[in-house]
């Protein structure tokens, strides 16, 4: 009989010296986004049988469930464990084992922003899912939330276009999940279709980059890439290139972020501002992922290419949200959704550092990805507060807000310093100082100097919206008033409704992660420090 050979995830024999088909699994590994996923279905089958005044507990096992998942980080926080993989005999004698699923201190960090922005997000929803179909909402943001939590461990561009499309289409659902109201079908529409482009194009950058290298490892792809025949070299090229846009769409750079605007206006408050911090997150991951580890051959094609898509991306961004803040009958949202668009920008600078220096630059956009979650969030909390007393969350509605509502204001005022770089934000200021440094450090003097630009423009509609905050409210109506006050001109007297203590803690708990990382922005720096080699 001839004797076993076992490796990890893998039992082959050494006479036949192939891959079986039986696998060992790391469940420690794989649990974080496997609850989430079970507590999806959990809350689909438990809906049938809760009668219409017990739908609220389906929120409650949502919370439950994400907050056993954040926990499952602990255990891992020390160790490198990997699982589905494959031994020499499959990859190739002299090549290194290739796993699926790494759960490394990246996946780990990315792992525990998704699952607490989906945390943050099910706190906004509590108050809001009384008009909407409670059962399908939390099983969609689970859903979602699963895909997300499995993409930054993921090792291989199969699972990788797996876990981006489980987190995606749940979201368009979502997006549109508002019957009967017209701007959420068409932001769903348009999410909907501009992702199933970008997914197609990535798809066929997938397939360039498999005919090229026979392999869907971003390890052994990026061994493979180094060598690779001068007949194929355009073929390689033109794979890379293509897997990119997928990405790049999910993270709303210039030109592929048009669907961004309509999108957070026209969805649910609460997923709209899950889009701007998990949506951002696992595009920015599976853009790492596969520039960093599978294509650093060719760091020459993707790193010019988006060292210019983030100056396009902060550019534009920063230029539509200083035109939303000249109109003050706007949408407060649509401006943080513009602005969310220039944060993008600044996020790209050290990936496209990456390509001319080393990956230590990416613990920069981890530690900036932190910094946003948490202020931007904490923003999306405060709008849900003012909506619940101005549905159409214009920024005129924010005029006066100190006098109403003082510590929202406050907490407000905080957070769009923190998105501005100014003090006391000082966490906000830290995570610019980075990663303009990282610019600087990979001879990216010019997009530098564009950062700066963009951070002075920013400062002008973030100083404005904030010093709105204070001023004292209008005597007389504005326009947008007036348009709402009835025919006999009575003017709707002022109603204060409560809060809800779930939307309440989502403001407290943001402002207090914001502060606390202000006092000790270092400690974010540290605890971001990554390395995917």
């Amino acid at each position: 009989m001839t004797p076993a050979v076992v490796t990890p995830g893998v039992v082959t024999t050494a006479a036949e010296n192939t891959t079986s088909l039986v696998q060992s699994v790391d469940w420690l590994a794989i649990a974080p986004p496997v609850v989430v996923a079970a507590m999806a279905l959990i809350v689909l089958v438990t809906d049938l049988f809760l009668p219409a005044r017990r739908k609220p507990l389906l929120g409650a096992l949502t919370i439950a469930g994400l907050v056993v998942a954040l926990a499952l980080l602990v255990p891992l926080r020390d160790g490198n464990r990997s699982t589905f993989c494959l031994n020499e005999a499959a990859t190739g004698p002299g090549s290194a084992t290739a796993c699926s699923y790494t759960a490394d201190h990246f996946a780990l960090v990315i792992q525990a922003l998704v699952l607490g922005g989906a945390l943050l997000t099910a706190l906004l929803s509590l108050a809001d899912t009384r008009k909407l179909p409670a059962g399908e909402f939390w099983f969609l943001l689970l859903s979602s939330a699963s895909g997300a939590a499995l993409l930054p461990a993921a090792r291989d561009l199969a699972t990788l276009v797996v876990a981006l499309e489980v987190a995606s289409l749940p979201a368009f659902a979502l997006v549109g999940i508002k019957r009967g109201d017209r701007r959420s079908s068409e932001a769903a529409l348009k999410f909907f279709l501009s992702s199933v482009v970008a997914t197609a194009v990535m798809l066929l950058g997938v397939s360039f980059v498999y005919a090229t290298t026979g392999t869907l490892h971003l390890t052994e792809i990026a061994a493979r890439l180094d060598d690779v025949p001068g007949q194929l070299d355009t073929l390689a090229k033109a794979g890379v290139v293509l897997t990119l846009v997928g990405f790049a769409f999910k993270t709303a750079a210039a030109p592929f972020h048009f669907w961004v605007p309509d999108t957070y206006v026209g969805a649910p408050l609460p997923i709209a501002a899950y889009l701007s911090v998990v949506g951002k997150a696992v595009g920015f991951s599976g853009l790492i992922l596969v520039t960093v580890i599978a294509f650093p051959a060719y760091a020459d094609v993707w790193g010019p290419a988006l060292a210019v898509l983030a100056a396009l991306t902060m550019t534009i961004g920063n230029v539509a949200a200083l035109r939303q803040n000249a109109d003050r009958a706007r949408s407060a949202v649509r401006l943080l959704a513009w602005s969310s668009v220039g944060q993008a920008g600044y996020l790209l600078v050290p990936i496209a550092a990456a390509a001319y220096s080393s990956d230590e630059h990416i613990g920069s956009t981890v530690a900036y990805a932190l910094m946003y979650a948490v202020v931007n969030l904490g923003a999306f909390a405060v709008a849900a507060l003012v909506a619940r007393t101005s549905p159409g969350n214009r920024l005129t509605d924010y005029r006066g807000l100190y006098a109403t509502r003082p510590l929202a204001a406050l907490a407000m005022a905080f957070f769009l310093l923190c998105l501005a770089g100014l003090p006391p934000g000082i966490i906000g200021l830290f995570a610019k100082v980075t990663v303009f440094s990282a610019a600087v450090d990979a001879g990216l003097g010019w997009l530098a100097v564009v950062m700066a630009v963009n951070v002075v423009i920013a400062l002008y509609y973030y100083l404005q919206w904030t010093a709105t905050l204070f001023r004292a409210p209008e005597g007389t109506p504005s326009e947008a008033v007036r348009e709402e006050t009835p025919a006999d001109g009575a003017a709707p007297a002022p109603t204060r409704h409560g809060v809800p203590a779930s939307l309440t803690a989502a403001i407290a708990l943001t402002a207090v992660a914001g502060v606390v990382l202000s006092g000790a922005p270092q400690t974010v720096l540290r605890f971001a420090a990554v390395s995917l080699f």
